[in-house]
């Protein structure tokens, strides 16, 4: 496994952001309700309830509530889970595009929620980010 990467400039030249294949949707579970989380995409409890990422499909099998309809973009580049700017900088891009981000950040990379129907342009922004 690579090195962990801090600085902002070599983390932004080596974004190589990735667009996941399907379609993921955020809901809710309430308090208390079970899930296996063998399709789970990212997890977190609340004080509402345990918000959940999952593919699209297994949403709608469990009758959970759609929130977001997203498409999921994974920054390949390994960084460091205290490097400084990173989420600042992809966000204000993408932003300046009109495109609403929901982040992750894994033990290795960047996760990266964006309504489906944007993820073209999502994926333009941050290549173009990439390429400076």
């Amino acid at each position: 496994m690579s090195q962990p990467i801090s600085d902002l400039a070599q983390l932004l030249r080596s974004l190589t952001p990735t667009l996941n294949p399907g379609v993921f949707v955020f809901s809710s579970l309430p308090h208390g309700q079970a899930l296996d989380l063998t399709h789970v995409v990212a997890y977190i409890r609340e004080g509402e309830g345990a918000s959940v990422v999952l593919p699209e499909a297994e949403a709608v099998h469990l009758g959970l509530p759609v929130m977001l309809r997203a498409a999921w973009i994974t920054l390949t580049v390994h960084s460091d889970l205290q490097a400084v700017g990173l989420t600042a900088a992809f966000a204000t891009a993408l932003g300046n595009a009109g495109v609403s981000c929901n982040v992750v950040a894994g033990s290795y990379h960047d996760h990266i929620f964006v309504p489906h129907e944007q993820a073209a342009t999502a994926m333009a922004v941050l290549q173009a980010l990439q390429q400076g």
